[in-house]
């Protein structure tokens, strides 16, 4: 298969951004910005629960059932197959709800790419890809999600050692060079 051209790599060429469909990424795991149903939505969730199939939603029931009743909570994680997708896993994060008169929850966001990739080196996991976690019907201004992904992906690369590739997945062009221009990376 051939590589995507990277629009940008940092951090010596682990992160690379690139634009195209996440649920066609070859990768260990692509990360889902969930809601807190984990049963499927629109956006980014509903693409992978349709491509991923059945398996995935049954998995997402069972972890509803046994763990998170309630709903999973902002900024938490859960890893379920890929099911028919070509990532052999999903890891599903429910990233924070901003509305235009509140402030952004950083942490909460930031938390969401943190423990997607803890939780990935602790399956020994060596490449992942994410979205634009909460940047889309969720509101969280995209110049502001830049900034705050880039710093937690640097600092959870820099635990998780076995991580040997990051891919972060635009599905539009403008939105990578949003992410672009306001990330942190210091390499």
């Amino acid at each position: 298969m051939k590589e995507k051209e990277a629009l940008e790599k940092y951090f010596g060429g682990k992160v690379r951004v690139v634009v195209g469909d996440i649920t066609a990424e070859d990768v260990d795991a692509i990360v889902n910005a969930a809601n807190s149903t984990l049963l499927g939505g629109g956006g980014v969730d509903g693409a992978i629960h349709r491509k991923g199939g059945a398996a995935i939603l049954e998995e997402c029931r069972g972890i509803r059932r046994t763990g998170y009743p309630e709903g999973l909570p902002t900024g938490e994680v859960v890893i379920t197959t890929g099911g028919n997708l070509p990532a052999r896993f999903v890891i599903h994060t429910v990233g924070p709800i901003c509305r235009s008169s509140s402030t952004p929850d950083a942490e909460g966001l930031a938390s969401c790419y943190r423990k997607a990739l803890e939780l990935a080196q602790e399956k020994g996991l060596r490449s992942i890809a994410f979205p634009a976690i909460s940047t889309g019907a969720y509101g969280y201004p995209r110049e502001e999600a830049a900034e705050v992904a880039s710093r937690a992906i640097e600092g959870g690369l820099r635990a998780a050692e076995g991580i040997t590739e990051v891919r972060l997945v635009f599905f539009d062009a403008a939105d990578a060079r949003v992410f672009v221009k306001h990330q942190k990376f210091s390499a």
